[in-house]
């Protein structure tokens, strides 16, 4: 426990709070950094099959840590698990250290588009491909269309049709 974390915890508990809850309090906030060292190097040790067998069967911690295996067969293993939940969708459509491959699966994926965050997330992920960006891009509300225009991490020419499509949505309100 660092000497900044103690303090933080005297102030907000006062000083009745004895070592051990502070202890037990720090133990709730951090992560396991143990845990999380023997997950890397169990990983490591594994072949592929076993990796896949993992990302189908494991828990999300692992699959976090799986959807960034170099293997694409892993990659998609990750994908088709059956204990993927949504969020854990939505987080991988906004990593920006994703390949472009799993970005694609993703956006194939007609479960994963029903989720309007998932659209959202990839289409503010510099890494999805262009091609896939374009398609969606009808999909998205009016103010995000609007912000999507002004998201300078994106492909200009993204952009640049954001903007049109939300000129020609605006005209067609105005219209009627």
């Amino acid at each position: 426990m660092t000497i900044e974390q103690n303090k933080l915890l005297k102030e907000l508990h006062g000083p009745a709070m004895d070592h051990a809850a502070l202890v037990e309090a720090l133990a709730v906030v951090e992560p396991d950094h143990a845990r999380r060292e023997s997950l890397l190097l169990k990983l490591s040790k594994m072949t592929v099959s076993q990796r896949v067998q993992l990302a189908l069967k494991g828990g999300s911690e692992e699959r976090r840590s799986l959807i960034r295996d170099a293997s694409r067969v892993v990659q998609r293993a990750v994908l088709q698990s059956p204990r993927l939940t949504d969020r854990e969708i939505e987080a991988f459509a906004a990593m920006s250290s994703m390949s472009d491959e799993v970005l694609r699966v993703i956006a194939s994926n007609r479960n994963f588009r029903k989720n309007y965050v998932v659209i959202h997330n990839l289409m503010n992920n510099p890494k999805t491909p262009l091609d896939i960006t374009l398609h969606m891009l009808p999909l998205l509300n009016p103010q995000d269309l609007k912000l999507l225009t002004l998201n300078k991490n994106i492909p200009e020419t993204l952009r640049t049709t954001a903007l049109k499509l939300f000129r020609q949505r605006k005209e067609g309100r105005q219209n009627n």
